[in-house]
This record gives C-alpha cells, sequence and structure tokens, in this order.
C-alpha cells in the first residue's frame, strides 16, 4: 500500500521547531541608511512579544566599520532593564525563557561582550564565523583559517568562562562568491570542529543563496549522520533565486529543528554606505542588484511551517502585522508574500462568491453539496488503461 503519511515518508522530520529572529543585526546591517535606536527597541521588543525566545540583538564589532551598530550597548541595556523584564511578566513570557546573541566576529569584540556582561547588560550567547573557503574567510575576518581557529579557541574560553555559550558559524557551505564551489565534507569538518574546541551550537550559513534542495538535504543528513544531537545545528539560508523555500522543506525532511530568519528578508553583506557617508563594511559588494540579496523571510517561512501542521511557538498574524510595519520602516516594498496575501484560509474568501448558486442548485433538483449527477456512480471507474498494476 502507498504510504500518504509525511513523517512515516521523512521520519526524521520535526513536529516541533525554533526559529530565531535576526532581523536587527543582520537583516539592518546591509541597509545603507541608519535604522533609528527607538526602532529597533521596537522590533526587538515586538518579536519577543511574538514569540521569539532565540534573537539576535547587535553586532559588537568596531562601529568605525559598521556604524549601524553604533547604539549596541543600549539596545542590549534596554533588554536588560527591569521595565523590560515587567512588560515581559505581564505578557505571559518567561524572561529567562529569552536568549540574547551579539556578534563577535574577532576578538575584541568578544572583550567588550565580556566588559559588559561584568557591568550586567552583556548578551548570553556569542557568534564568530569562519568560511570553508579562505578567501571568502580572509575578507569577511581578515585571518588565515589557522590563525582564526586559534583566536576562536581562545575567546570560547573566555566567553564560558564569563558566563556565557559561543555558537560558530560556517560559512561557504553550497559554495563561495569568492572562490567558487566547496567540497560539503569541509563543513562537515568544520563543524566538528567548533565543537571540539567548546562552541554550544553551529550555524550552518547558505550565506549567498547558493544552496539547492538535494544539496541541502545531502547536507544536513551528513551532518545529523555525524553529530545526531539537533539542538546544536542552526539553518541559516540567504534567498537570491526564490529557491530558498525549497531548501526549507528539505532542511526539514532531513530533521533539523532549528533555523532562522529576518522580518521582510531583510540582510545580506554589511553596507559599505550609510545616509549620505561612504563607509568601509567589507569592501565591495558580491552582487550587482540588490533586489536580489537577503534572507529567507521570517514571515513567509513562519506561514510555510505553519501550514505544514509543526509547532513553533510563534503568533504568526503577529509577525505579519510586524512585517507590514518593517515596510514603513525601511521605506519600501520588501520580499514577503505572506504580508500581502496572509495564511491559506481554510474558511475561504466568501466575498469573493457569485450570489445565485444556491438558488441554481436548488432549481436543478441537486442536494446541497452534490458534485456530480445523480445517476452516475458513486465511484469513478477508470479505463482499464489507466489503472495501477
Amino acid at each position: 500500500m502507498t504510504e500518504y503519511n509525511y513523517w512515516k515518508i521523512f521520519p526524521r522530520m520535526p513536529r516541533q521547531v525554533t526559529i530565531g529572529d535576526i532581523t536587527v543585526r543582520d537583516g539592518f546591517q546591509h541597509e545603507e541608511k541608519f535604522i533609528s535606536t527607538a526602532a529597533k527597541k521596537f522590533y526587538l521588543e515586538e518579536l519577543i512579544f511574538a514569540g521569539c525566545r532565540n534573537i539576535e540583538v547587535t553586532n559588537l564589532g568596531n562601529p568605525y566599520l559598521m556604524p549601524q551598530f553604533r547604539d549596541a550597548e543600549e539596545l542590549l541595556a534596554h533588554l536588560r532593564d527591569d521595565r523590560f523584564k515587567k512588560r515581559c511578566e505581564s505578557k505571559g513570557v518567561n524572561y529567562d525563557d529569552i536568549c540574547l546573541t551579539a556578534v563577535t566576529i574577532r576578538e575584541p569584540s568578544v572583550d567588550r561582550a565580556i566588559a559588559l556582561r561584568k557591568k550586567g547588560i552583556g548578551p548570553d550567547r556569542l557568534l564568530m564565523m569562519v568560511s570553508t573557503e579562505e578567501e571568502h574567510h580572509f575578507a569577511n575576518a581578515g585571518t588565515t583559517l589557522p590563525e582564526y581557529w586559534n583566536e576562536a579557541e581562545r575567546c570560547i574560553k573566555k566567553c564560558n568562562d564569563a558566563g556565557m555559550k559561543m555558537c560558530g558559524t560556517v560559512s561557504t557551505i553550497w559554495g563561495s562568491p569568492i572562490g567558487g564551489a566547496t567540497d560539503l565534507k569541509d563543513a562537515v569538518e568544520f563543524t566538528k570542529r567548533w565543537l571540539e574546541i567548546g562552541a554550544h551550537d553551529v550555524e550552518h550559513a547558505d550565506h549567498d543563496g547558493s544552496a539547492s534542495a538535494p544539496e541541502v538535504y545531502r547536507y544536513y543528513a551528513m551532518i545529523l549522520d555525524a553529530i545526531p544531537d539537533t539542538r546544536v545545528h542552526i539553518a541559516h539560508f540567504h534567498e537570491t533565486k526564490r529557491v530558498a523555500s525549497a531548501s526549507i522543506l528539505a532542511t526539514l525532511q532531513a530533521g533539523i529543528t532549528h533555523f532562522e530568519a529576518t522580518l521582510g528578508g531583510l540582510g545580506g553583506q554589511p553596507a559599505n554606505f550609510l545616509d549620505d557617508c561612504p563607509v568601509k563594511g567589507t569592501g565591495e559588494y558580491y552582487y550587482e542588484d540588490p533586489r536580489y540579496v537577503g534572507l529567507v523571510t521570517l514571515e513567509d517561512t513562519l506561514v510555510q511551517i505553519d501550514e505544514m501542521g509543526i509547532e513553533h511557538g510563534w503568533d504568526v498574524d503577529r509577525v505579519l502585522w510586524l512585517g507590514r510595519q518593517m515596510e514603513k520602516t525601511i521605506g519600501r516594498r520588501l520580499r514577503s508574500d505572506a504580508v500581502i496575501n496572509g495564511r491559506t484560509l481554510k474558511e475561504g474568501h466568501m466575498q469573493f462568491a457569485r450570489p445565485g448558486l444556491k438558488a441554481r442548485k436548488a432549481k436543478a433538483g441537486e442536494a446541497p453539496g452534490q458534485k456530480w449527477p445523480a445517476d452516475w456512480s458513486p465511484q469513478a471507474v477508470l479505463p482499464e488503461r489507466y489503472c495501477p498494476h
């Protein structure tokens, strides 16, 4: 007998997932205008109230390189404030369930995070990043890979001693915009290296939309064969060819349970221009058309997963509302289709029905809900040539 149960066909596919938000960090880092501190505070709060428990707050790198994050300490202080904690309590949010992450690509940023921790406003979790393709890694971090691994090992010990977790990111898994094709086996080994030196979890990044669904399934199946604990793996997808939803599906089918996304699909390479002034960023952009740069949208990803019947803990309608507000904040149409079309309504859209169907069926002598002529057999009889054999 043919099996139609999706979870039996894909036995590793989860029935519950965690979806983190990285809008205010990864999303805003690509914007060429400064997003006000007030707006950042608003979206951080509202995303948490909508169900987010793993949230990237800011980047603790040098504001000279990325001035979008010159308000990093103010944002962290805001989320550590007693007033915000009381707001969480009033909305039924357990503050202790919230994990605040800050990106700390290099050691001085880790030291800054530790200093903030001592002041009582530091993040819970830091993030460092390697690329399996060394030219891409050098463009991002300015070091060789062996140099960076030594630095990361020192930093992990420091942050663990300070009571913080470290996430290690592996990038260029499915290809590099500089060096071209890469080997999936390298990314598996890089993941093991992060865990070997003490990382708490690993973000597996398709940083430029290079991934295809079959290779995504293959990679995450390889990862879970090598490291079966799903709690340590986070899927991170960019969207440049309108195929990332297929990659998310393939990731679910492979058995991954942790994802992250941004409102409106915002994000990408750090901006090299802010307001009216060129800034350093990470140099020249890797792309030619900014319309095709960004991450998977939180709104569409949530709708996709919600309509699959997978638990996620978010208020989807509130997120769709936030997506519409974000378009006003950014000042342009963003990439979510769900903020326009909403969810698939099981009750339909009866306001679009043409009048007269009920009367016509009654006039024709048809019963309500009757779908074929009364003298037809209850079940279709297929011609022999179409029958399965």
